[in-house]
């Protein structure tokens, strides 16, 4: 039996060509699939940290997956620089409402059996708190992280961001946020020829 098809995943496929930082001079280009795999990654590891470390009931493959879909409506609506997009109430709410819109554009691509399913990934509301945070937090944490990235290649120009996108990260007091700059965050800024010899100790 044939069945309908759908672009869906072949939109998904499309974030690699989504650029993001698009104010900013780059010295490392980046993209939204790149990001949301990296984000994918990172909320995975502070759930898991949350769980194995600080005694926390939560599923880091469900955070992770949940993760690896907050940015897929950046397939319709491209990606908005964070300071453009809280600039004011007035652009923060127009905003919404066009991701909002977007989200549940994507969402009617897919067979109409499987829009629940991935509703609970894409729609924010449908996250459960401690998923909400935890994304959030991954997402601040790759953003650090390629500013870093950014300083390190010689780009002044992620200076500030870099500033406030850490005093973020720690006004908002997360232990395993904490616990990844202290153990992994350090070895990012490293050469190969330094991972090579620390995956020998």
């Amino acid at each position: 039996m044939s069945r309908k098809t759908s672009p869906f995943f072949a939109y998904i496929g499309r974030l690699r060509w989504i650029r993001r930082w698009g104010l900013m001079r780059n010295a490392i280009e980046e993209d939204v699939a790149t990001h949301s795999w990296e984000v994918s990654v990172l909320a995975h590891a502070l759930a898991s940290i949350r769980r194995t470390c600080f005694g926390g009931e939560i599923n880091p493959d469900t955070v992770a997956a949940v993760a690896l879909y907050h940015d897929a409506a950046e397939v319709i609506t491209g990606d908005m620089p964070t300071p453009v997009k809280y600039y004011s109430s007035v652009m923060r709410n127009a905003f919404a409402d066009v991701e909002d819109k977007a989200q549940k554009e994507l969402l009617d691509l897919l067979p109409e059996t499987l829009r629940a399913t991935f509703d609970g990934y894409i729609r924010e509301e449908e996250w459960e708190p401690q998923t909400r945070e935890l994304v959030k937090a991954a997402d601040r944490l790759a953003a650090l992280l390629k500013c870093e990235a950014e300083l390190r290649a010689g780009n002044t120009e992620f200076e500030q961001a870099a500033s406030q996108i850490r005093e973020r990260l720690e006004s908002d007091g997360l232990p395993e946020v904490q616990y990844f700059l202290e153990v992994f965050a350090p070895d990012y800024g490293t050469s190969l020829d330094y991972l090579l010899d620390r995956s020998q100790d």
